[in-house]
């Protein structure tokens, strides 16, 4: 796999990356300017040009990933035989420039339930750069042509009919945040005892009266669920200042609550709290004489 397909894929899955490529070159060097690596978590993919020069990208690569760094920061390293290093010495004679670039992962948003609501609420999210999960049991609510104005936004969507959402809420990734809005109150009920049962989901919200919530509490309890698990359930969701029983307005409160924790810094976001309510570019960090 070459390193753009690798940065595709951990895209796709959710996974965060960080983009190293040779921006200058002076003397000699392994690899030209333009050279590109992806370095995930566990893997890497490309070359910026082996040695103590990757090596000591890649485990800076790692460190962003873990601090959950957003920002740029290049590099500096000089290849001669006077330069002290930790991971083999590399005699070229010039001096290469890197730039890292960090890639979060984007937030995943899946909502469980393309009714009304549902839909007014994708529109919304579809503009934003992020994974958004579309599921319903009700094939005629997936229509591409219904669609069409979802999946032609920012956002990367996955359509899914299935009559067990809970299939899909196994396959979210970690902080992924539920919002659960079916067409039917025991679908809704199956999916919030299901989404209680994975810890690595992150807010779960779901759509309904005080009183629809006060028979949904009692249930899930008598499901085994502790008072603290069930707390983990938002209901009602949105805005509580917004007000009105339009879809469309619903959409905008429950869209305006789930914002702060969609755009807050990688790794500020805290899981398992769910929207509460009612119903630039930065300067690259220079790290310069990196030992080569």
């Amino acid at each position: 796999m070459d390193w753009l397909d690798a940065l595709t894929q951990l895209r796709r899955e959710g996974s965060p990356a960080v983009l190293v490529t040779v921006v200058a070159v002076r003397g000699h060097a392994p690899r030209e300017a333009g050279a590109k690596m992806v370095v995930g978590s566990e893997h890497s993919w490309g070359s910026v040009g082996g040695g103590n020069l990757e090596e000591s990208a890649i485990r800076r690569a790692r460190e962003l990933i873990a601090d959950g760094a957003g920002e740029p920061e290049t590099q500096l390293h000089r290849l001669n035989e006077h330069a002290r290093n930790r991971h083999g010495r590399q005699c070229c004679g010039g001096e290469v420039t890197l730039v890292l670039e960090p890639m979060p992962a984007r937030p995943t948003v899946a909502i469980f339930g393309l009714g009304h609501v549902g839909y007014e609420l994708a529109r919304i999210l579809s503009r934003l750069e992020l994974r958004l999960e579309l599921v319903d049991s009700r094939a005629d609510q997936l229509e591409p042509l219904r669609l069409a104005e979802i999946t032609d936004g920012a956002a990367d969507v996955g359509v899914h009919h299935l009559v067990l959402g809970e299939q899909i809420l196994e396959r979210l990734p970690r902080g992924a945040h539920v919002l659960i809005m079916s067409h039917d109150h025991a679908e809704d009920f199956a999916l919030c005892d299901a989404a209680l049962r994975l810890p690595h989901l992150g807010s779960i919200g779901l759509i309904g009266s005080s009183a629809k919530w006060s028979g949904f509490r009692r249930r899930l309890a008598e499901q085994g669920h502790s008072a603290q698990t069930i707390d983990r359930i938002r209901c009602p969701i949105g805005r509580p200042e917004i007000s009105g029983k339009q879809p469309a307005v619903i959409a905008v409160s429950v869209a305006a609550a789930l914002l702060p924790t969609l755009t807050a810094p990688a790794g500020a976001a805290s899981s398992g709290s769910a929207p509460s309510g009612s119903a630039g570019t930065s300067a690259a960090r220079t790290i310069s004489g990196v030992p080569s």
